[in-house]
């Protein structure tokens, strides 16, 4: 199985749409020996087939729309959303069936605006429509 991470400086980057890397694991190969690929500037939509072309089958990302899951899932990749941290470390414990990850995870950056440099997946918008909520 291949799974993606939007990437970072070995961290998970927060906003899936506007990502420039995404770090692929084999499963069938040694975990910490993912493989870092450029998105060459393709952006939200054009992300889904992006990672279909790879044979990505799961995505763990941080902040993520419900367009993008929509186009996500029609792809055949399964999403784990709200995930924050180092990915090498996340991308483990989904394999050993222990990711903490939020299964209602959506941002929507047209509902609300984001202040102080903060980013989907990492705040609560206090019912905005982001992944980690507080309210």
């Amino acid at each position: 199985m291949k799974i993606a991470v939007p990437y970072e400086s070995g961290k998970i980057f927060q906003h899936f749409g506007h990502t420039e890397k995404f770090k692929i694991y084999d499963t069938e190969k040694n975990l910490s020996s993912g493989q870092v690929i450029d998105t060459e500037g393709s952006g939200h939509g054009a992300l889904a087939g992006f990672l279909r072309e790879r044979g990505v089958e799961v995505l763990i990302c941080g902040g993520i729309g419900g367009g993008a899951i929509a186009v996500l899932g029609e792809a055949g990749i399964r999403v784990f959303g709200g995930v924050e941290g180092n990915a090498d470390d996340a991308v483990r414990a989904f394999c050993d069936g222990k990711l903490v990850y939020d299964p209602d995870v959506k941002c929507s950056h047209h509902s609300h605006p984001h202040g102080d440099g903060q980013d989907c997946g990492s705040h609560a918008c206090g019912g905005g429509g982001c992944g980690k909520h507080t309210d």
